[in-house]
């Protein structure tokens, strides 16, 4: 038995050790993996192919590596607006580069500033006198918008391009609320804080539709300049007014539409499109077969062209995405995780601090948590601007209040200067099926906020004044920074969107400019002059295994979504995920009660959050659940 008990300790012993052995090689190939980068300086002589394919976003957000991997699909990929800018404006110097090559055949759109951004450095290759080319096989807006500051634009013969334009129905719940005796309690402090009106109402109230009615005219004004300055031939308004009419003029053809109206110049497959491009950019000395041209891909291209870091440092920090509290993000702007950014950062030898904005808003609290941080460096005499995007309204511009100087773009959404909070109640249906409350009280205040009986008169009266003394508070933010009085900010506040434009006459806005615009700005009132500088961005860390992991998924799965490639599917999955969006976005209301300086009814910006899964969260899984109760109880 002894002999026999050694050699059990000897197998376990082996075992453990091949257990720590396999331990090690599987941390040292994840390793590896992670180490994985396009190798800088591999820059094949021919063309600069980018595929797009998903979304174009201010700052893209961290996958979760569990909810990717138990996922029966790839994620969106998301791209960062400054990045796919920055290689292709560096395409237009590189002598390895013949060409730039855009594949938008599963490209989901990006916002309408970025896409602007985009455009233009396409037009810096085209000025030195290097062909860019588009493909896909449907383009929509954003599409369109691309393929109009491209020197050939080609359509598969199966596909075709639309032009929609901003807008489009939104949920209103009030009905629905009603039939469940589901109670919305409303505070808010604005005429036009519209974001309350899905919970209590069965359309837009006239002056919701008035005000944002404003902002997408504005908006698709500006995208219309765009695309007809860079492309003036395009049939604009036949293709926009009377589209049915178009398309029938083409025979049903919504390729030969498109390119009888000047949306693009070629039609052909992928095949012939990349035969093109071999003609201009020389054949692929790796691949074989027809449409293989020479090609250095994204990734690897913009590895090999890092940003500057000569001279002194500008610290940029991003706020993109919906302003929570906690510690969330990147593409979520949480407020302990910015502020902790920001506070870590002001001890470094910054010029200035440049604060980009892409952010409908959200939280109170952790807007002015940011709000604070920020100030703190104006505090120390360092040189605060704010860099505008699409979106910076509501706890976007109560971030923006700090800055000595704020630049927008005229489509940018911003202002939206108002709060509200809401709570849902239950009483109207427990009273429905019998259920009734009743209990001892000590205060006013016992048991409350009671979301199964209602709230107290004192309650409700509590939570209105503090969300009235919020709004005062923002009021107060806004006027010290623009210099008027709250009264006159409470003007031109009430909740109310406004374009970038708009608030420039408003006063609500400084300056026209992009994100360089806004750092060469800082770098003067940093006091460098004519010396070097660079911008610092704060916080922006590479989430390798998210890439690697989501990379991985792609291949697996052949695709990033659920489009299937042509026009009609499309533009179905597009209007999913924007009810999809809807349907979360109005969720998260109810996800914690709180006063919010949230901007819900502004245009949002796509994205690639949520879409691992095409489960709705938030709001339609209350619905759902309370509808399912609801039929239980009614029907016993």
């Amino acid at each position: 038995m002894e002999f026999a008990g050694k050699v059990w300790k000897l197998l376990v012993a082996v075992k453990d050790g091949l257990v720590l052995v396999f331990m090690l090689l599987f941390f040292a190939a994840l390793y590896a993996l992670l180490s994985v980068r396009p190798t800088p300086g591999k820059v094949i002589k021919g063309a600069l192919l980018i595929a797009l394919d998903g979304v174009v976003v201010e700052e893209p957000s961290r996958v979760d590596p569990f909810s990717l991997l138990t996922s029966t699909q790839g994620p969106t990929r998301e791209y960062r607006a400054r990045n796919v800018a920055r290689a292709i404006r560096a395409a237009a110097k590189d002598q390895r580069i013949k060409a730039v090559a855009l594949d938008l055949s599963r490209f989901l759109g990006g916002g309408f500033v970025h896409m602007r951004e985009i455009g233009e450095a396409m037009d810096e290759v085209r000025a030195a006198g290097k062909p860019v080319l588009t493909f896909a096989v449907a383009y929509t807006d954003d599409g369109v918008q691309l393929a109009a500051h491209a020197s050939e634009a080609w359509v598969d013969p199966m596909g075709g391009a639309v032009i929609a334009g901003p807008g489009g129905n939104g949920l209103y719940f009030g009905k629905l609320f009603e039939k469940y005796g589901v109670k919305a309690r409303i505070f808010r402090v604005g005429t036009y804080k519209s974001a309350v009106e899905p919970y209590f109402r069965e359309g837009p109230s006239p002056a919701a539709t008035e005000a944002v009615s404003a902002v997408y005219d504005g908006l698709f004004d500006a995208y219309r300049a765009d695309v007809l300055k860079a492309r003036p031939k395009i049939r604009f308004d036949l293709v926009t007014r009377t589209p049915a009419e178009w398309v029938r003029g083409a025979g049903g053809n919504t390729a030969q539409a498109a390119k009888s109206a000047g949306l693009v110049d070629k039609i052909g497959s992928k095949t012939e499109f990349g035969e093109r491009l071999a003609g201009i950019a020389g054949a692929s000395t790796t691949e074989t077969g027809r449409g293989a041209f020479a090609a250095t891909d994204y990734d690897t291209y913009l590895a090999a062209t890092p940003e500057s870091t000569s001279g002194a440092a500008i610290g940029v920090v991003t706020i993109a995405g919906t302003i929570v509290d906690g510690e969330a993000g990147p593409g979520t702007a949480g407020g302990e995780r910015i502020a902790g950014i920001l506070d870590k950062a002001i001890d470094d030898d910054l010029a200035a601090l440049v604060v980009r904005v892409d952010s409908p808003g959200g939280s109170t609290t952790a807007s002015e948590r940011i709000r604070r941080a920020i100030a703190a460096y104006r505090d120390r005499k360092i040189p605060v601007i704010v860099s505008m995007g699409n979106l910076a309204a509501s706890g976007g511009y109560w971030v923006s209040t700090p800055a000595q100087r704020i630049f927008a773009d005229p489509a940018t959404v911003t202002g939206s200067i108002g709060v509200f909070a809401v709570l849902a109640t239950f009483e109207d249906l427990l009273n429905d099926v019998g259920v009734t409350g009743g209990g001892v009280k000590t205060t006013p205040l016992s048991g409350q906020p009671d979301i199964l009986f209602g709230l107290s008169p004192e309650v409700s009266e509590l939570f209105q004044a503090s969300v009235e003394n919020t709004y005062a508070q923002f009021l107060g933010h806004v006027a010290k920074a623009r210099g008027r009085t709250p009264a006159q900010i409470d003007a031109v506040a009430q909740g109310r969107p406004w374009s970038g434009r708009d608030a420039k006459r408003l006063g609500l806005v400084d300056e026209f400019g992009d994100l360089d615009a806004a750092l060469a700005y800082a770098a003067k009132a940093g006091g460098l002059g004519n010396k070097p500088w660079h911008a610092q961005y704060l916080g922006e860390e590479e989430d390798t295994l998210s890439a690697m992991l989501t990379q991985f998924r792609n291949a697996e799965s052949g695709a990033a979504d659920g489009t299937g490639g042509d026009l009609a599917s499309l533009l179905a999955w597009q209007r999913q995920q924007a009810a999809l969006d809807a349907v979360n976005r109005f969720g998260e209301v109810f996800a914690s009660f709180g006063a919010r300086a949230y901007c819900i009814e502004c245009p949002q910006v796509p994205s690639g959050r949520g879409r691992v899964s095409n489960l709705p969260t938030g709001l339609s899984g209350l619905l759902r659940d309370l509808t399912e109760r609801a039929g239980r109880l009614k029907a016993s």
